[in-house]
């Protein structure tokens, strides 16, 4: 099929990457404008951009998509395909290709629309996500699935590893539907909105730890928001990242005591019904370090 691509971040160049080496035809990508990034703020091309580059496919970047769409209905594309694009698309784009639109979105649909269903499904400790190739329409996530594909979230998954993982498994499902479409063996399956949850876009005060929650919650939390953008709190004076956490046995305390801060046993945190002990972490302007490391170089008494 003639395709259209439109998307934008690591995991979008995953799926366009398996298109190229498809039987598909990429007519166009379209992907965000290059951003500042970066303590440096230097301009930086999006890696759905690097891939088409490197395979001379004609690259859109509007910063509103319905800039496009002149360019778009010359194209006369057989499907659009969008993975995490970052911008809306109005039905009259929708209407366009002949097969409309389909969506590679990472979660079980209708569980998690929208902009962070990865870290949602850590933070909320659920053991098992995946994969959803929707046709789309003019909602957010809420057109009728066409294909899922399931994977185990481990104990010890991040946010990083659980995008990983999908990435290995999100080429696969949408090269099949792909298939389906084209062949007319595919049967859409509207979505249980009452059964819909909501993945908002992330910020840094969504990734501040709070304490107040049950030790094995704030765990998921950390999890959650490993690598971006990192769960967030302040120690000893000092704002820290925090990248690994477990649930600590011991004394007990006002939820945010400081139980524990020893080379030992690095730093333990009270929570509701129990503490938290840090692993891992970074203040603001050093590098990543075990918590018995920070507590060396920082912990004053």
């Amino acid at each position: 099929m003639k395709i259209v691509f439109m998307g934008t971040p690591d995991f979008a160049a995953v799926c366009l990457n398996a298109l190229i080496t498809s039987r598909h035809s990429i007519a166009a990508v379209l992907t965000q404008p290059d951003r500042p990034k970066g303590r440096g703020k230097k301009s930086a091309q999006p890696p759905v951009k690097t891939a088409a580059l490197l395979h001379d496919i004609p690259i859109l970047q509007p910063e509103k998509i319905k800039d496009a769409a002149a360019v778009l209905a010359e194209i006369s594309a057989d499907i659009f395909v969008v993975a995490a694009y970052g911008q809306f698309l109005p039905q009259s784009l929708l209407n366009m290709p002949k097969h409309g639109a389909i969506n590679v979105h990472a979660s079980l649909l209708p569980k998690y629309r929208g902009a962070s269903p990865i870290q949602q499904a850590i933070a909320n400790g659920d053991a098992t996500t995946g994969i959803t190739i929707m046709q789309m329409d003019k909602g957010m996530d809420t057109g009728d699935m066409l294909l899922t594909r399931c994977v185990a979230i481990d104990k010890t998954d991040t946010g990083g590893s659980l995008h990983d993982k999908l990435c290995a498994i999100a080429p696969e499902a949408l090269l099949a539907a792909l298939d389906g479409i084209e062949s007319g063996r595919i049967s859409p399956m509207p979505q249980n909105n009452a059964e819909a949850t909501y993945a908002p876009l992330i910020t840094k005060d969504m990734a501040r730890v709070n304490w107040n929650m049950p030790p094995d919650k704030i765990v998921n939390h950390i999890r959650a928001y490993n690598p971006l953008p990192a769960a967030q709190s302040r120690l000893f004076g000092h704002d820290v990242k925090i990248w690994l956490a477990e649930e600590a046995s011991g004394p007990k305390g006002n939820p945010g005591d400081i139980l524990v801060a020893c080379p030992k046993d690095g730093v333990i945190v009270a929570a509701t019904g129990g503490a938290v002990r840090i692993k891992e972490l970074t203040p603001t302007g050093g590098k990543k370090m075990s918590a018995p490391d920070f507590v060396r170089g920082y912990f004053r008494r």
